[in-house]
């Protein structure tokens, strides 16, 4: 068995794998997440046309302002891209973790989107 140089590698493998059965359409497109090590950003694309419907991320200007911790800027981030995607016409989604661990403020986001009214 070989060892992946980093951890780095090692979410972009696992996102190539969750990338294998996990698809966005019209109908359904796809909530994909990246977390750094300060900032979140997330955005809602139609993988059939390539196209982004929606997207938000902690260093937009409305968000920028630094207070709280970074669990309740991710949750910001999926409250203002759940509102981008209503209306953008978007109520369902599937939800893309990109290699990343559910929890976190990848959870935070994914809660806020739910509670501000996407479904997935």
């Amino acid at each position: 068995m070989t060892q992946v140089a980093s951890r780095g590698a090692a979410r972009r493998k696992r996102h190539e794998r969750i990338r294998l059965r996990l698809e966005g359409d019209a109908a359904r497109p796809r909530l994909a997440v990246f977390r750094s090590l300060k900032h979140i950003h997330a955005q809602i694309i139609d993988d059939a046309s390539g196209t982004t419907l929606a997207a938000a991320s902690s260093l937009e200007k409305e968000l920028r302002s630094g207070s709280g911790t970074k669990t309740q800027e991710a949750a910001a981030v999926g409250r203002l891209l759940a509102a981008r995607a209503k209306s953008a016409g978007v109520e369902r989604v599937v939800f893309d973790r990109a290699g990343f661990r559910y929890h976190g403020r990848v959870k935070s986001l994914a809660d806020a989107a739910r509670e501000a009214g996407l479904d997935f």
